[in-house]
């Protein structure tokens, strides 16, 4: 073993819709978390590897820390705040400004009582003149005594070969936790359903999409083609007719935005059949929750 070599968790927090996920993908340089601009995209807590000569990075990427409206929020927010206490560096992603709402300063709380490094990386700065940058940072660091501050643009891949040294900077010596071809630890079927999942977000303006999940029914592999019924289960019937569209047309639509990602992924053609069911208030449900993918004993402390 290269006794240089270090290997370690970091964790991407923040609130709501400021860009982990595209950070994550961008820095692994593979799609594997959904994005979309609506707030709480990421609902499960999806690990990702980053690997080079020098060490691993394993990306820890978490649902948005937000006051929770139902189970399914409760669940999110204990993933996220979980992710704090098992990790050897913490990744707080926030919108480059210099006003920190209530929002924030509920994380700055929670961020005073962990014991490892915190890297304030200020996204988005492809939306701001980089002569405001200073003030933002200045903002922040008077608020928490972060280890480094790294502004960063993850959707124009800007200054993010400068956060992958500094997270190595700080994880410990050691040996690879996965295989170098290694780039999540998800399983394909939660993969293809978050796929569908973020086509339905993009797709619908209304709140219907937060009460949307996806399930794989079946997903058969042949030579030259993959066979994937999934099932867009929502919370009422008039949601049900608005993801179907006049004809079908938006089911459609879904199918068809999501099957070549899909194909991408599994590097086969795929043949796509979508379904919708409605599940009343299922993010309510302790059973429905956890039998959609969601397990509310991640949440339980050892």
């Amino acid at each position: 073993m290269n006794e240089k070599y270090k290997s370690g968790f970091a964790a991407l927090i923040g609130r709501p819709n400021v860009g982990k996920s595209t950070l994550m993908n961008c820095l692994i340089g593979q799609k594997i978390a959904i994005t979309s601009k609506k707030p709480q995209t990421t609902r499960n807590r999806i690990q990702t590897v980053y690997t080079s000569d020098e060490g691993q990075i394993v990306f820890v990427d978490t649902p948005g820390i937000h006051k929770a409206k139902n189970k399914l929020g409760d669940y999110m927010v204990g993933v996220a705040e979980r992710s704090l206490k098992e990790v050897d560096v913490i990744l707080w992603l926030v919108e480059p400004t210099d006003y920190i709402g209530a929002g924030e300063q509920h994380i700055i709380e929670q961020l005073k009582h962990v014991k490892v490094p915190v890297i304030l990386v200020i996204n988005k700065i492809d939306t701001v003149k980089r002569d405001q940058l200073l003030g933002y940072i200045d903002a922040y660091r008077k608020q928490l005594d972060f280890a480094e501050i790294v502004p960063v643009s993850a959707l124009k891949d800007d200054n993010t070969d400068t956060l992958i040294e500094l997270i190595m900077k700080y994880l410990p010596y050691g040996p690879a936790f996965y295989d170098e071809d290694t780039i999540t630890d998800q399983p394909m079927r939660q993969i293809v359903a978050e796929l569908i999942r973020e086509k339905v977000l993009r797709s619908i303006d209304e709140e219907i999409p937060h009460g949307v999940a996806v399930t794989i029914e079946a997903m058969k592999f042949s030579k030259k083609i993959v066979d994937i019924d999934a099932t867009i289960i929502c919370e009422r019937d008039s949601h049900k007719g608005i993801i179907i569209g006049k004809g079908g047309a938006m089911l459609k639509k879904i199918g068809s935005m999501a099957r070549p990602e899909i194909e991408d992924l599994l590097e086969q053609h795929v043949n796509l059949q979508l379904w919708v069911k409605v599940k009343k208030d299922w993010r309510d449900s302790d059973f429905l929750i956890k039998n959609f993918g969601y397990n509310p004993k991640d949440n339980e402390r050892e």
